[in-house]
């Protein structure tokens, strides 16, 4: 297997870093952070580059919230000069897995996304009687360290990057811990409880380590079980068949495989249906002749739209919201449901003007 060397030098490279810092401010250039750096990001990013070719580069601490759709999840964001590295170091490896990764993992790749993922499991039901659905319990709080490094190791003989790859790894360990249930698997010891682990959601490595750590699985699916049609997006899966005891064979091999990435399925929904029933994917319910958003996902766009309503919010923002909603539900069959949702007119006295929200966009 071919392994790569001499990449560090990509990664503190000026135009790299650069690169790195454009796309890192891309949508946030209004953040106070963002700001700071901007005004001389020459020179910062001269520091970062010295700070990296000395091997001094140390990364700031995260600032945590929680966010409460789809579920509660904990989001821990770096510092803005950290994000620029992170960015950096995944512009020279990235590319090293792209060509690697299977064709239907759809999550934080070019090209890819939720869209063309819903394209693709419908595809797979057309064609299909029956699908496995799965998805992963507590996947970035419990990605194995040891078992990542080991990963990147397989590809990367740079020693520089994998400091790099460590320093960051190593800034993010416990930042999810309190989001961890200890869950022991054979031939486990103590120390088990103690193995570092966890990747922030939020860094853009996480995103990137996730698919790295997820691809070998990804092979097993195809190479090893033979699934033809398979997809995962980030940690919710799919496999489709016409064979349900297949399935559920397929179903006991995957725990298994799973354990030796210290991963677990959630059990109870992992099952198999018939897909006329509807699959639940990724905020809709997806049919071989149409798709429908989720109960739950239009129940909490109501209410984030009445306590926008509420209170005075600046014009912009609450169109910024509308059309985002409308340009992620126009994906499925949903015409009536927004012109259910959006006929009204919004307040003069409340966002500063009259207008009727049109829902053809």
């Amino acid at each position: 297997m071919k392994t790569y060397r001499n990449l560090y030098p990509q990664v503190y490279d000026f135009e790299n870093l650069y690169l790195a810092y454009r796309r890192a401010r891309k949508g946030k250039r209004g953040k106070a952070e963002v700001a700071a750096f901007e005004r001389s990001y020459e020179e910062e990013l001269f520091i970062l580059q010295n700070e990296l070719l000395r091997r001094t580069y140390t990364p700031g601490e995260y600032r945590s919230f929680y966010i409460h759709e789809p579920k509660r999840r904990l989001i821990s964001a770096a510092p803005f000069r950290d994000r620029v590295v992170h960015h950096a170091l995944c512009q020279v490896i990235e590319p090293i897995w792209e060509r690697r990764f299977i064709f239907d993992s759809y999550a934080n790749r070019l090209g890819k996304g939720t869209h063309r993922a819903l394209d693709r499991a419908v595809q797979y039901a057309r064609r299909y009687r029956y699908f496995l659905q799965c998805d992963l319990r507590q996947f970035f709080p419990s990605i194995d360290h040891a078992i990542l490094k080991a990963e990147l190791e397989r590809l990367i003989a740079d020693e520089d990057v994998l400091w790099l790859c460590e320093v960051i790894l190593h800034s993010g360990a416990g930042v999810l811990s309190e989001e961890y249930e200890m869950v022991w698997f054979p031939g486990d010891n103590l120390l088990a409880a103690a193995r570092p682990r966890g990747l922030p959601i939020g860094n853009l490595t996480s995103q990137f380590w996730a698919n790295v750590y997820l691809n070998p699985f990804d092979h097993f699916i195809k190479r090893e079980l033979k699934c033809a049609a398979y997809l995962r997006y980030v940690d919710d899966f799919l496999l489709f068949g016409n064979d349900v005891r297949q399935l559920y064979d397929w179903r006991t091999a995957i725990i298994e495989r799973l354990a030796v990435l210290r991963l677990t399925l959630h059990a109870e929904s992992a099952q198999v249906f018939p897909v006329r029933t509807g699959i639940p994917f990724l905020g809709f319910r997806l049919y071989p002749t149409h798709r429908r958003v989720k109960a739950r996902k239009v129940i909490a766009f109501r209410r984030r739209l009445k306590s926008m309503l509420k209170k005075p919010v600046p014009y912009e923002k609450l169109t910024a919201s509308i059309r985002g909603w409308i340009n992620h539900v126009r994906y499925a069959d949903s015409w009536g449901l927004r012109r259910r949702m959006l006929g009204f007119r919004i307040p003069q006295e409340a966002h500063g003007r009259v207008t009727a929200v049109c829902p053809h966009a």
